[in-house]
């Protein structure tokens, strides 16, 4: 498992409480997984994390199975919900 760096923009961070967070995860879901597991039950964060895009170290995931998107250690997870305007 990585550690790796999520940061949260936006929504995202009101909903997260904080700007970023570390966590240990092998996979993108593995860290999505984790956060989500950290939060209580019906919380915002799990919501706001479904609509988002996400950048891995500067790379989109685009529409990619999370699950085949592998982290490594001192990986950034930028966590991007969708913004209003232009």
């Amino acid at each position: 498992m990585a550690k790796v760096t999520i940061r949260y923009w936006a929504a995202a961070r009101e909903a997260a409480g904080t700007s970023e967070e570390e966590v240990q995860a092998s996979t993108l879901a593995d860290a999505l997984s984790a956060v989500a597991a950290s939060r209580l039950p019906g919380t915002a964060l799990k919501t706001v994390i479904a609509r988002s895009s996400f950048l891995v170290d500067g790379s989109p995931a685009g529409r990619r199975d999370h699950a085949a998107i592998e982290l490594a250690d001192g990986s950034i997870i930028e966590v991007l919900p969708p913004f209003a305007g232009g």
